[in-house]
């Protein structure tokens, strides 16, 4: 196969021609549109995440440290943490908010069931490929994306899609991984059981004590950078054949999550800010937290490191776009 015959660079080298590649867009949207300055607040929120992932990627090159007892921490303390702090700390009516819900669980369906459909038709292993389509970034990349593009009063409707995101992760993910998880112990997940406690503590407008509330925020901060830091370190070791998958993922991502969006807006007949944030969510790329599922049950982490990666770089590109044409 002619991705066979490539000789490929080094995955520094590739994220670099990327990136560059991606900045060069947004550079020529820039001088196309006339809220620059929003703009450039957008690039300032996403270089992060690249930097990040980059220092991951030169400590994992020159250490080779094992990290899968972070990774087992991220998901059993800190990213528990962090879901809690988001949900306890806001309140929200799910019943006035269901729009966006119902509009979250049809964007992981559908994406699913395209997702499912590309890895046979291309030979990729489903297990492998489907979950980083139907999961995308909406925690690190999502969240602040939409408080910056309109205010606090999104953070309600960002945070119901979240939380579907994330009931649906731990559930039918981990399920489509390891056949041997118990749905009905769902519960009994860390990540689950601090969406159903944060959840049941912001409808129920019970106030944190203060001092605790902010010790779970510090432990709940360290998770983001932590997952960027290790796929960094992840990458840093992949095979650079798995670029194959990781750009046919990094693509087919913002692609079919606009392409199944667009035509739920108009069939529900969503307007404004919810119409805004269900096609801004469609674009996103791959969330991180799909890495470290497939490093738990190791199922093809190369891969899915690639994938994710690629797509989070593309994104660099991808997102401005979107808001370009959402805030219109």
């Amino acid at each position: 196969m002619i991705w066979d015959a490539i000789a490929y660079p080094s995955v520094l080298d590739l994220y670099i021609a990327v990136a560059a590649w991606g900045m060069g867009l947004v550079a020529l949207t820039l001088r196309a549109c006339s809220n620059r300055k929003m703009f450039e607040r957008i690039v300032s929120i996403v270089f992060p995440v690249f930097a990040v992932v980059i220092g991951g990627w030169f400590y994992g090159r020159r250490h080779k440290p094992d990290m899968a007892i972070a990774n087992r921490l991220n998901m059993d303390v800190f990213v528990p943490a962090l879901i809690f702090s988001a949900l306890a700390d806001k309140s929200f009516d799910l019943a006035a908010n269901q729009i966006m819900a119902w509009g979250g669980l049809i964007q992981i369906a559908a994406s699913g069931l395209i997702g499912w459909g590309l890895a046979r038709m291309l030979a990729i292993d489903a297990r492998t490929f489907v979950p980083p389509m139907m999961f995308n970034n909406i925690g690190n990349l999502g969240l602040p994306l939409s408080v910056l593009a309109f205010g606090d009063q999104a953070l309600g409707l960002a945070v119901v899609v979240l939380m579907m995101s994330n009931m649906a992760h731990f559930s039918f993910g981990a399920w489509l991984l390891d056949h041997r998880v118990k749905w009905w112990l769902l519960w009994r997940n860390p990540v689950v059981a601090a969406s159903l406690v944060g959840l049941t503590f912001s409808l129920m407008h019970v106030p944190v004590w203060q001092p605790l509330k902010l010790a779970i925020k510090m432990v709940g901060d360290i998770s983001i950078p932590l997952l960027l830091f290790s796929l960094g370190v992840r990458v840093a070791d992949s095979a650079l054949s798995e670029i194959r998958v990781g750009l046919i993922g990094a693509v087919a991502r913002p692609l079919m999550g606009l392409a199944i969006a667009w035509p739920v807006t108009l069939a529900f007949g969503v307007t404004g800010m919810p119409r805004a944030l269900l096609l801004l969510y469609g674009a996103l790329p791959p969330a991180v937290l799909n890495f470290v599922f497939a490093e738990r049950y190791n199922q093809e982490p190369a891969k899915v490191a690639s994938i994710v990666l690629l797509g989070n770089v593309l994104a660099v590109a991808v997102m401005p776009a979107v808001l370009a044409v959402v805030l219109e």
